[in-house]
């Protein structure tokens, strides 16, 4: 008996290439750009390409961001989505996070990357976007939640609570991303960020 080819899970596949250089990366990406089920990361020679896109991965990623933003509203926080636009160092770096997130006032190099691991890889992701200084580096990996906030040396060093939402555990958006109903996950975190 055959599995039709419809009701199979869908599987990321990584595959990671050493030793390629910036122009060789450019070009790959250059011949990759329709598809959008491709995602590529570059650090220092080492390029990884991911493909497909998981359905777990974008419900993570979705539910996540629809947690951190009905919590920017209901606590009167100005925030600007990003989205996943790929941040580079030419030469050396490029990654496109899952979401992003201005704080305060839209800014050039998002106050938060949010990335969520499903297959791990050999990049630190960490490493992608600190030529750009970004503030704060989340990563949702195995049901747990890690922030990442960007020191005065200029490396990241792991963190309770984020640096913007120090009244919000990560313990609590990790409750709400676990229930299987997205849209009742959104409203039952709403009406317990309200009456805290």
């Amino acid at each position: 008996m055959s599995i039709p080819l419809i009701d199979q899970p869908t599987e990321e596949k990584l595959v990671t290439l050493k030793n390629i250089s910036w122009d060789q990366f450019k070009g790959i990406e250059t011949q990759l750009q329709e598809n959008r089920n491709i995602r590529l990361s570059y650090l220092s020679g080492i390029l990884e390409i991911m493909s497909p896109i998981g359905d777990k991965h974008e419900k993570v990623k979705r539910t996540l961001g629809l947690l951190l933003e009905a919590y920017m509203k209901n606590l009167g926080i100005r925030f600007y989505c990003r989205g996943g636009f790929t941040l580079e160092e030419p030469g050396y770096a490029s990654g496109t996070p899952d979401e992003s997130y201005s704080i305060g006032t839209e800014k050039e190099v998002p106050d938060i990357v949010i990335e969520v691991i499903v297959t791990s890889g050999t990049i630190n992701r960490k490493e992608l976007y600190k030529p750009k200084k970004v503030p704060e580096v989340w990563f949702w990996k195995s049901n747990s939640i890690k922030i990442f906030r960007l020191s005065e040396q200029g490396e990241y060093e792991q963190v309770n609570r984020s640096g913007f939402f120090p009244d919000l555990d990560p313990a609590l958006l990790l409750n709400y991303i676990a229930m299987p109903d997205q849209y009742d996950a959104v409203v039952e975190f709403e009406q317990v960020i309200r009456n805290q």
